[in-house]
């Protein structure tokens, strides 16, 4: 099962440090911080599977934080689940009507919380609650280690594989040469820039064998993304 990476944005430390404690039991990558300018810088730079956001911190507030997460490309898909005590409805309507996806009042129960935020991953991210990932005619077993465009079998390295699977798991999300060293390669791997584009074209003859549509695209002066449709 792929790691879900949350961005947690609490100024409350002892909170804060709780709710870290229970999402990593869960196999959760945690980035935390109280600041709502600097939660918009981390998801940009880095997006997350899911946003856990406090209404109440300091200085730009959750729901200014909510409203422009929706306005960024990077995170405009991005699962957010609010965390407030105000209770009213009128609140609760308000934090959906900017771009919530959940609402939980405090106090909460932390089991409860971890199953709330895993119900709305799977609902709105299903490929890090499951094994099958697809998109347009290509599927992946991520047991197996098998992967079909068109129910035809297409043979992977070990790296294209992973490749492929990061895409599959961010479909029409813009990587860098950059980011994709750090997610697929690892933070710690000294490889160049230029080995990326090697395993994106060897990538590219595989899955689009036999005279397919390339569904990896080159964005100019951006990266790479998985975009059937051309729109990028």
């Amino acid at each position: 099962m792929t790691q879900p990476r949350m961005l947690l944005v609490e100024d409350d430390a002892a909170l804060a440090e709780l709710l870290i404690w229970h999402f990593s039991r869960e196999n959760f990558e945690v980035r935390q911080t109280g600041d709502g300018e600097e939660a918009l810088l981390l998801a940009e730079e880095s997006p997350p599977d899911l946003v856990l956001l406090d209404w109440m911190i300091e200085g730009t507030s959750g729901l200014e934080v909510c409203r422009r997460l929706r306005r960024m490309p990077a995170t405009q898909n991005v699962p957010i689940i609010m965390l407030t005590a105000r209770g009213e409805e009128e609140d609760r309507v308000r934090g959906l009507e900017t771009g919530a996806d959940d609402y939980v009042t405090k106090p909460f129960s932390p089991r409860e919380l971890v199953a709330r935020v895993g119900a709305v991953l799977r609902r709105v991210r299903p490929a890090l609650a499951g094994e099958q990932l697809s998109y347009a005619d290509v599927e992946m077993d991520t047991v197996s280690h098998k992967v079909r465009r068109g129910g035809t079998p297409v043979a992977l390295g070990p790296t294209e594989f992973r490749l492929l699977r990061h895409f599959l798991e961010h479909p029409g999300w813009v990587f860098s040469r950059e980011r994709l060293l750090d997610s697929v390669w690892g933070q710690d791997a000294e490889i160049e820039l230029r080995t990326v584009d090697v395993h994106i074209r060897r990538l590219r003859q595989a899955i689009n064998a036999g005279g397919r549509p390339d569904i990896i695209r080159t964005v100019r002066s951006a990266g790479y993304a998985l975009d059937a449709d051309g729109k990028l």
